[in-house]
């Protein structure tokens, strides 16, 4: 399963660092030590903790961003189908939903907790793996 430090879980969470530091020690999110000795944060506990980040709002602080149509984000849901799937990525406070085929989700190697970037054209969403 892939983990997160501090820096780059409050990049996902469009937050800054500290931001997400303070969460951490306040036991809002949980983390662990990784063999460097960094924080770093399970990619699933960091997908649950930012679908209810965005039900609730940040607290703390907004993002701004001139942002154009690229949502960097962590994937929180992959529901597959025989031929299709639903791929859902939560981007600070946005949560976007891409329909495309298993193949694509396969081939991408997309689940839980990974790391992902939709770019959104008119009305089709288009997932990077990043």
């Amino acid at each position: 399963m892939q983990s997160y430090t501090i820096g780059q879980a409050a990049r996902l969470l469009g937050v800054s660092p500290d931001t997400a530091r303070r969460w951490a020690d306040a036991g809002r999110i949980t983390t662990r030590r990784d063999e460097g000795g960094r924080r770093v944060i399970d990619g699933r506990d960091l997908a649950a903790f930012s679908v209810d980040l965005a039900k609730t709002g940040g607290e703390d602080e907004t993002s701004c961003t001139s942002v154009r149509n690229a949502f960097p984000g962590i994937v929180t849901a992959v529901k597959l189908g025989d031929v299709a799937a639903q791929v859902e990525i939560q981007a600070g406070p946005h949560r976007l939903v891409s329909l495309l085929t298993r193949e694509a989700v396969e081939e991408l190697g997309l689940e839980v907790g990974m790391e992902a970037t939709a770019r959104v054209k008119s009305t089709n969403v288009h997932i990077d793996r990043t």
